[in-house]
């Protein structure tokens, strides 16, 4: 588990193509201190498993549903990218509860710039738009975000000076593709009382 609190802003060193899968090579040195084989690490939201470490780089194979559903596969050599290693028990939970499972994929549509801030517009899958609500949390690119306004196809969120410096979405600009996580809670309320309506209803 994850809380969306971006520890370092990496960078994809090599890209290997696999056929049906690619193999990543990602720069952290913060993530690969103490490091090791299947270790999980966060590389733009999406959970990935250590498969080599060395120095402070390492290495992840990223399968293709993962491929499909994510923007990963958009990386190429020198993207920069959002690492996050899983929160430690009884740490913390500065953002929210994020998985690292993603559930699509937006598209940055408007930067609006402030004083001491920026406003983000971001398309939002109409699949994913139910789960999206004025003031609650949502994931983009492994970024614990609050949401500003919730529209029907897309969100915004503000951000500060430190989120701009410290992660990717100080560096997206409107058409680039970012990884979207919807509020686990929320999935898990809408099944329990579709279930419940289900079993009511017989």
């Amino acid at each position: 588990m994850f809380t969306g609190i971006v520890e370092e802003l990496g960078e994809v060193t090599a890209v290997e193509n696999l056929g049906d899968a690619s193999r990543f090579r990602l720069r952290g040195p913060v993530v690969t201190d103490g490091a090791k084989h299947g270790d999980s690490i966060a590389v733009n939201g999406v959970c990935l498993t250590v498969v080599e470490h060395e120095g402070d780089e390492f290495t992840a194979d990223v399968m293709a549903e993962t491929l499909d559903r994510s923007s990963l596969g958009a990386l190429a050599v020198g993207s920069r990218v959002n690492l996050e290693r899983p929160t430690a028990v009884g740490a913390r939970l500065g953002g929210h509860i994020v998985q690292g499972h993603v559930d699509g994929t937006g598209q940055v549509l408007e930067r609006r710039p402030s004083e001491n801030w920026e406003i983000v517009k971001v398309s939002l899958p109409a699949d994913l738009a139910r789960y999206v609500v004025e003031k609650g949390s949502i994931t983009v690119d492994g970024i614990s975000l609050t949401v500003v306004e919730a529209g029907p196809d897309f969100f915004t969120v503000s951000l500060i000076p430190t989120t701009l410096a410290l992660t990717t979405l100080g560096l997206k600009q409107p058409g680039d593709p970012v990884n979207l996580e919807v509020d686990i809670v929320a999935k898990y309320v809408e099944r329990l009382l579709t279930t419940t309506q289900q079993g009511a209803a017989r």
